[in-house]
């Protein structure tokens, strides 16, 4: 009987985002490649890809041989432990990919065996081909050195003949459409519908900041979240998982299993951010363009003038709006109510056909008195308060205005409540600088200090994605060349 190896992984850029999976196929006694498969998925989050990526795997082996006995190894904690029956399926939008997945081979001719991300870089390889594929309106396509080119003769015989790429891969396709529609009948959640309906080329979707783990996917798969996440998570059974592991999905896999997996424990490990816990609340933070004040630096808050765009605002107004509808990945606009937040924000959503939203939250600190001043006005003026208000979070701007500590009182409770209302979802906060500062402070746990070395350039983006646990983990894109 032949053994074939399954390599498999899938990728989002954006989580969820544009998305892509890659999946190879190798005998197992001589490594051999025997076929590959790749595909872009339109929007769906990394968990879906990394499923697709399965499914599509297991189908290329089963046209291979339906006899053969199949070792499917990946870097997803979560889909080996589910699949290996270890941990639960409960999550809507996994339960019908998995379910496809298990019915392309008998019961016991396929074993499952979670690898480090390292050792997984040919599959990783064809899933951001296939989503780099996607992103210039083609389909990916499997070169004749590597299609199916030492594919045996099958137990079973089928019309395709060996080397016959095309025809084993339009099978491949049109089982894994069979599975997207049987997935939303099944009544799969709206990521697993997203997914199904996707056409083969993205169409109108594009990215967003991270968006969101917000900045361009890289050459990884995987979201952009999880790229830079270094995860760790005890397996059910009480076996530790190994710095290696922590790598791979193993806190993402524990995190998202959630009462899948009751004992699997998530533990904090270095790296950019925490573990995809499912798809986080992500907020593309944005700042508004200049405006007249913006190029003297004179404060500029919510008890000013309420000055408008400048010309060279609209202009980086509409640099981000581009950009962001490149990218692709936003799924509502909410906006502070001050004006020049409010111009930048109808700017971008018009490119983005979306509605704005208006959260009061999102206002700029009032400075009081230093209203329209400088720096060196204010301390000319009002040395000693300006001395205080320096020194402690506490303390407000002449003339009653808004102390950073209750700034970021303000920002913690719109956070919450925004979180709350956008769950899994990509939204783009178009607001201010101290905003923006506070939400990347809090999400970092770093110091009321650390507002004073920050800075935030006119139309910048920084993305926070907020995640089931409690944690975040930030991304910054702050000079605006990147929009051109």
């Amino acid at each position: 009987m032949r053994e074939f190896i399954v390599e498999a992984d899938g990728g989002s850029r954006g989580n969820p985002g544009p998305a892509g999976y890659g999946a190879v196929v190798s005998d197992a006694a001589t490594g051999e490649t025997l076929r590959e498969t790749a595909e872009y998925i339109g929007v769906a989050t990394n968990n879906v890809a990394e499923y697709r990526g399965l499914l599509a795997g297991l189908l290329a082996a089963r046209e291979l041989d339906p006899d053969a006995t199949v070792h499917v190894r990946m870097d997803s904690k979560l889909v080996i432990e589910q699949m290996s029956g270890r941990w639960k399926i409960k999550h809507p939008d996994m339960k019908p990919l998995a379910t496809q997945a298990s019915r392309v081979f008998p019961p016991g001719q396929v074993t499952y065996e979670w690898m480090p991300r390292a050792q997984n870089k040919h599959a990783d390889r064809l899933a951001n081909e296939a989503m780099d594929a996607g992103a210039r309106g083609e389909r990916w396509s499997a070169s004749a050195s590597t299609a199916e080119l030492h594919a045996a003769p099958r137990a079973a015989a089928t019309p395709e003949q060996p080397g016959d790429a095309a025809a084993g891969a339009a099978r491949v396709r049109g089982a894994l459409a069979g599975a997207r529609a049987s997935a939303t009948a099944s009544g799969a959640g709206p990521d697993a519908a997203r997914a199904a309906a996707q056409p083969d080329t993205p169409g109108t979707t594009a990215e967003a900041e991270a968006g969101e783990r917000t900045v361009d996917g890289g050459a990884d798969s995987g979201s952009a979240t999880d790229d830079a996440d270094v995860r760790a998570a005890k397996a059910v059974g009480g076996a530790e998982a190994t710095r290696a592991e922590a790598e791979a999905d193993g806190r993402a896999a524990a995190a998202e299993a959630g009462a899948d997996a009751p004992a699997a424990k998530a533990v904090a490990a270095p790296g950019w951010a925490p573990a995809d816990m499912g798809a986080p609340a992500t907020f593309v933070l944005l700042r508004h363009g200049e405006t007249p004040l913006t190029p003297q630096k004179r404060f500029s808050g919510s008890g000013g003038t309420d000055p408008s765009l400048s010309g060279t605002g609209r202009e980086q107004a509409e640099r981000a709006a581009a950009m962001l509808a490149r990218r692709g990945t936003i799924q509502a606009v909410v906006s502070s109510p001050l004006t020049r937040t409010r111009e930048t924000a109808g700017i971008v959503a018009a490119r983005l056909g979306l509605d704005v939203g208006i959260d009061d939250g999102l206002r700029e600190t009032d400075f009081g008195a230093w209203e329209g001043l400088t720096f060196a006005e204010v301390r000319e003026r009002h040395p000693d308060d300006l001395n205080a208000w320096l020194a402690s979070p506490d303390a407000e701007p002449t003339g009653g205005g808004e102390s950073f500590a209750a700034t970021a009182t303000r920002l913690a409770a719109t956070r919450d409540r925004l979180v709350a209302a956008h769950a899994g979802r990509t939204v783009l906060l178009v607001t201010h600088v101290t905003p923006i500062k506070t939400l990347v402070r809090l999400a970092l746990g770093a110091p009321p200090e650390s507002l004073f070395r920050m800075e935030l350039s006119a139309a910048s983006l920084s993305v926070v994605a907020y995640y089931a646990d409690g944690n975040a983990s930030v991304r910054l894109l702050n000079d605006t060349s990147h929009l051109r």
